[in-house]
């Protein structure tokens, strides 16, 4: 019987993974899996757990949550030699990552998936020394996803994002970037945001990046110049449709490595959590780890 360490976040999508994690366990015991579970408690807690269960000799490991547990369990994981298969459950607000999968949001279904053992290799991104699997990202917009507090998404879901995006838009601020990037010209300019995209899902944007995909080896860069609030609007409406990549204020291209820095202090969002600030190296790392799907 393989064994499977469960890591999940009892706050994740409105306390979802608490009340689904009975039934989850029941399941893989089915299914010939004994899986032994650990509830998250705090920040970094997912991180060390994972590590801790590849050290123990689990043969699987278990996120169940949202990106901010699965983005933990990443880079607990990543860094060792030995890397099992990586299960996710999405249970949280957005699930980025797991939309992009076609991973089953039904956790009967995903339960299932998990026992027939089918895996595909996907690639990650490692920003100085820290990893992330969907997005990295810098500027004042895409400080939103981390400043919502827990239990504001616990209560409403993904209107906590719309709620503090549009107080976001407001008050935007162009910041001075340098962009070298392997394969391009070096880029000098403001800007409002850079994107650097695994998947084709970004912040509930399954348009974002269309082009973007999980086991390429490459990234897809957007960057947005200066621009005034009207023009932010416009912009997100071509990108509810897919439409924003050919418009003279947007930066698009491909790339496997890339290196960003300013003169003033710009954070990072690497899969929706702080992830410190510039300067910042990007570098793909391919097929890097196995995910169930």
């Amino acid at each position: 019987m393989k064994k499977a360490r469960l890591i999940y976040n009892p706050t994740s999508g409105r306390e979802e993974a608490k009340r689904r994690l009975a039934s989850i366990l029941q399941r893989l015991d089915e299914g010939g899996i004994e899986a032994s579970c650990h509830a998250t408690t705090g920040e970094g807690d997912a991180t060390r757990e994972a590590s801790e269960a590849i050290d123990r000799g689990y043969d699987m490991i278990i996120a169940a949550g949202g990106d901010g547990t699965l983005y933990e369990v990443i880079n607990g994981m990543a860094g060792k030699e030995n890397r099992p298969p990586l299960g996710i459950f999405p249970l949280g607000t957005t699930n980025d990552f797991a939309r992009a999968l076609g991973i089953p949001r039904h956790w009967e279904d995903y339960c299932d998936m998990v026992i027939r053992q089918e895996t595909r290799p996907v690639d990650l991104g490692l920003v100085n020394n820290r990893y992330f699997i969907n997005i990295a990202g810098g500027g004042t917009l895409t400080e939103l996803t981390y400043e919502v507090p827990s239990r504001l998404k616990t209560m409403i879901g993904q209107l906590a994002y719309y709620m503090k995006g549009m107080e976001k838009m407001i008050n935007l601020t162009p910041q001075e970037l340098y962009i070298k990037a392997r394969g391009q010209e070096d880029i000098h300019d403001e800007f409002m945001l850079f994107l650097i995209a695994n998947t084709n899902s970004v912040g509930g944007f399954e348009k974002l990046a269309p082009g973007a995909t999980i086991d390429d080896g490459l990234f897809d860069v957007i960057a947005l110049k200066k621009c005034n609030l009207a023009e932010m609007i416009r912009l997100v409406t071509m990108a509810l449709r897919g439409e924003h990549l050919g418009d003279k204020k947007v930066i698009h291209f491909q790339t496997d490595y890339m290196e960003v820095t300013s003169p003033g202090e710009v954070l990072l969002n690497l899969d929706g959590e702080l992830g410190g600030s510039l300067p910042a190296s990007f570098r793909n790392m391919p097929h890097h780890i196995q995910i169930y799907r």
